[in-house]
């Protein structure tokens, strides 16, 4: 069984078709022609789907999944009611970004211990408490997982993780954080849902 045929019975849910919808096409040839699974690494995998528009032509679409079934997660640090920024640098932007901690999903982990394992490797910081706020779909363009939202209210923060790129922290008000993204000093869109999350749910410090 390739790869792309793996997907199908362990990932269900990836293959799903619904009426009047971008069907995909499971003819072995048909995936065969299209690539099916065009680039895998221990994090990502790129899919080229065989596909039935809904005007009846064929052709190809291109996605990008994650390795493992388990979602990621973006986690809000709030320490003593304020918001821990990361400053991180992102290869993608060549830049340095304000953001949360975020992270893959971890085989065997429910998403609440990825938030806290993410906390843990990123900033040192041990959850107190840990407060669901939904899902995400990051670029329903592009990616077909979805990315569990929370926000954890910690005690301190602790060693960073330098060798992934984040040099430093900042501790802000929540109305200060909202005031980052206004004026464009806070770009990373998973940052952004995650506050737009918090403050629809009540949790702004």
């Amino acid at each position: 069984m390739n790869t792309y045929d793996r997907l199908r019975t362990e990932r269900p849910q990836l293959f799903v078709n619904s009426p009047g919808g971008i069907e995909i096409l499971s003819d072995p040839e048909a995936v065969a022609a299209a690539g099916g699974v065009v680039y895998e690494d221990p994090y990502v995998m790129v899919l080229r789907d065989p596909v039935r528009f809904p005007d009846g032509r064929t052709g190809t679409y291109i996605r990008s999944i994650g390795t493992v079934a388990e979602p990621g997660c973006v986690v809000l640090p709030l320490l003593d009611g304020e918001v821990v920024l990361v400053e991180h640098f992102r290869h993608a932007t060549r830049s340095w970004l304000w953001e949360v901690p975020r992270g893959f999903g971890t085989p065997g982990l429910t998403g609440e211990q990825n938030a806290a394992k993410e906390l843990r490797e990123e900033i040192g910081a041990d959850v107190r408490e840990l407060i669901p706020l939904g899902a995400v779909h990051p670029d329903s363009g592009a990616v077909g997982d979805r990315v569990l939202l929370f926000a954890a209210r910690i005690d301190a923060i602790g060693a960073l993780a330098l060798a992934e790129g984040i040099r430093s922290t900042l501790t802000v008000s929540f109305a200060q954080a909202e005031e980052m993204v206004g004026d464009g000093r806070i770009t990373d869109a998973f940052t952004i849902v995650v506050l737009s999350r918090a403050r629809l749910a009540g949790v702004t410090g």
